[in-house]
């Protein structure tokens, strides 16, 4: 088997970049999971909030919005609330002025949501502008103009071997082999370790765990509507989901790549964190489960060609922020493979490729 671009990996990043290789030429993409979105696309918090992460992560997020609003029934409407006590004050200020956030006082935050503890509440900002994606809708979206333009994808197919031949390179797994003039490392928490496969200096990617909890809705109130929540700092979210809630620590603890589960203490002192701010007790929990956030060392995604190896392209620590800026990402990928002038800024370009690691 003989393709143009090889695509290491099944995540919203893998997809994306094959939907947009494949009118370039022929695409094989291989996932080592049985399924699509196993890891951290499937576990993610699916929330499209632009001014969300690291300033290349935002302009990234702002320029994927045009494709994301032309699909329809992708986004829906949620908003952002921030919310701080005494004390935090300043963090909350911090938080939105950085996310565009507005100061609300305590009871428009409470009358958007009613188990606010106002004994506690000292400080809350709110924007409409985050909305929640169909990550389903959107993933398979991709896969479908991927597999439209005569794009392979194989799950089940964790790559063993991956190494130069001729001009290109050769990959092998259990169920078969390829070669490919380029290949797409959008492996993930794996990102490092597929370059060690093709014995190329990893870039010091670390993934770190991150765990959610399901309960049911606080004191059966109706939480459609309320916005995702986050605490001052970031030191917790919350966020509606089918007639419950999330919750989440957002704890970030470095670990190695692995099918990621909860840690019970860290889980009980983030759903402790969120009940301090609250008027209902957490009972219970309908499941709980983590996922894995990979970042390179500045915190900034890695896209672009490895500078010691012709034909490696990185497409890897996206971080957490894989689907509400993959649009962009893909896009991107695309331009410089096809060596196309990006439509992204320049400076943005160079601030994301691997070359600023030496």
């Amino acid at each position: 088997m003989n393709n143009d671009f090889l695509v290491i990996g099944g995540g919203i990043a893998g997809v994306s970049a094959a939907a947009a290789l494949s009118p370039m030429g022929s695409v094989l993409l291989l996932e080592s999971e049985a399924h699509l979105a196993h890891h951290a696309s499937g576990r993610s918090a699916a929330m499209y909030e632009p001014r969300y992460g690291a300033p290349a992560v935002i302009e990234l997020s702002l320029a994927s919005g045009d494709h994301f609003r032309s699909i329809p029934g992708l986004l829906s409407d949620r908003g952002l609330m921030i919310l701080g006590g005494s004390g935090e004050e300043d963090t909350v200020a911090a938080d939105a002025a950085a996310m565009h956030l507005t100061p609300v006082s305590i009871a428009e935050a409470m009358a958007m949501i009613p188990i606010l503890n106002p004994a506690v509440l000292t400080a809350a900002a709110h924007s409409p502008e985050a909305w929640d994606i169909d990550t389903d809708l959107l993933l398979q979206g991709f896969a479908k103009v991927a597999r439209s333009n005569g794009a392979q994808i194989v799950t089940g197919a964790r790559v063993t071997s991956l190494s130069r031949h001729g001009t290109g390179w050769r990959a092998e797994w259990a169920g078969g082999s390829t070669t490919a003039r380029i290949v797409i490392n959008a492996a993930g928490a794996w990102a490092d370790t597929v370059a060690a496969l093709a014995d190329i200096a990893p870039l010091g990617l670390i993934p770190h765990r991150r765990s959610m909890a399901r309960i049911p809705a606080p004191g059966g109130h109706d939480v459609t509507r309320w916005p995702m929540i986050f605490g001052a700092g970031e030191t917790w979210y919350a966020k509606p989901d089918a007639g419950a809630l999330i919750v989440s620590p957002a704890e970030e603890h470095p670990t190695t790549p692995h099918d990621a589960y909860t840690d019970d203490m860290v889980l009980a002192e983030g759903l402790a964190r969120y009940e301090a701010m609250v008027t209902e007790p957490v009972t219970r929990m309908l499941s709980n489960w983590a996922g894995l956030r990979t970042f390179a060392p500045d915190r900034v995604p890695v896209i672009g060609m490895d500078r010691a190896a012709p034909g490696f392209f990185w497409l890897a620590g996206q971080g957490g922020y894989g689907f509400q800026s993959s649009a962009a990402a893909a896009r991107l990928t695309a331009d410089l493979i096809g060596g196309n002038s990006p439509a992204l800024p320049a400076p943005l370009v160079a601030a994301l490729s691997p070359t600023r690691f030496g």
